[in-house]
């Protein structure tokens, strides 16, 4: 039988809050995916609604996908990019990345809402370089049925396989359905595998879900999924690695002294810049 865990309102500042579902004291990960953010529905009203000032990341992957709205990604390889519904960034950190998200305003977009997930590098790419990738909405993969739409935003499944780049085995889909319907999945074997609720309520293997809540399922490769009306999810997993992961603010690391030496590095403002920008997030304390 699957279980469920929900994720807690935390403030990013200006009063502007998301629903962290990972890290969770009942499921440290996902696969790969330490980290998982639902961020909105918000109206767009001054364009400052998500501000997101310049931070470092080291050991990861950050994935940003959108349901509405626009976000402007800058970074100190000198990337300056928007993304908007539909499209995928995807951004490996690698030995050491400093970015920066804010909203913007546009037509057509009344309010912003959307996903942002961490994806552990394994410890052969932990050190990588750091890189950025944007993927257009028309170049993601999808399963359309009369009743339900399945987007590969990364990884495979399904039969599909997705363009964006990876570093270790992982699935991850936007999961939308228009009415009551039951979705037969295929999951890889040997890889764990949740879904997470962004709108609606969802059933798998007994138990429900509604908003915020994840279905972390019971390692089975088939699953019926259901939904009673028009629902939305992310569903999500990959291979776990072999070593832990230490996850401290913004880090991921097989190793706590590569995090201490992060923090050393961000305290000394050696990690890089994003040009345009002069403020910074501090080192927690």
């Amino acid at each position: 039988m699957a279980r469920t865990i929900s994720g807690k309102f935390k403030d990013l500042g200006d009063g502007f809050n998301v629903l962290r579902i990972l890290p969770h004291i009942d499921a440290r990960a996902i696969g790969p995916f330490v980290f998982v953010d639902h961020f909105g529905p918000a109206p767009v009203i001054t364009g400052d609604e998500l501000s997101v000032r310049p931070h470092p990341h080291i050991g990861l992957a950050t994935v940003t996908y959108l349901y509405t709205g626009a976000i402007r990604h800058r970074d100190s390889l000198g990337t300056e990019m928007v993304i908007r519904p539909g499209e995928v960034n995807w951004m490996t950190a690698g030995r050491g990345i400093v970015h920066s998200e804010h909203s913007l305003i546009e037509a057509g977009q009344p309010s912003i809402e959307g996903i942002q997930t961490w994806v552990a590098l394994p410890a052969e790419f932990e050190e990588t370089q750091p890189d950025f990738e944007h993927y257009a909405a028309d170049s993601i993969p999808q399963i359309v049925s009369g009743s339900y739409t399945i987007r590969l935003i990364a990884g495979e499944l399904l039969g599909l396989k997705s363009p964006v780049r990876t570093h270790s085995p992982l699935f991850y889909a936007d999961v939308v359905t228009t009415t009551a319907t039951t979705i037969a999945l295929e999951l890889p074997e040997g890889q764990e595998a949740a879904l997470y609720v962004s709108q609606g309520a969802f059933a798998a293997q007994g138990v429900r879900a509604e908003v915020g809540s994840l279905i972390v399922f019971d390692g089975s490769r088939r699953v019926s999924v259901t939904a009673e009306t028009a629902a939305r999810g992310i569903l999500l997993g990959g291979e776990r690695f072999r070593e832990p992961r230490h996850l401290w603010w913004n880090f991921v690391s097989t190793s706590k002294e590569r995090i201490e030496q992060a923090k050393t590095a961000w305290k000394a403002n050696a990690m890089g810049i994003v040009a345009g920008e002069t403020d910074r997030i501090p080192l927690p304390e």
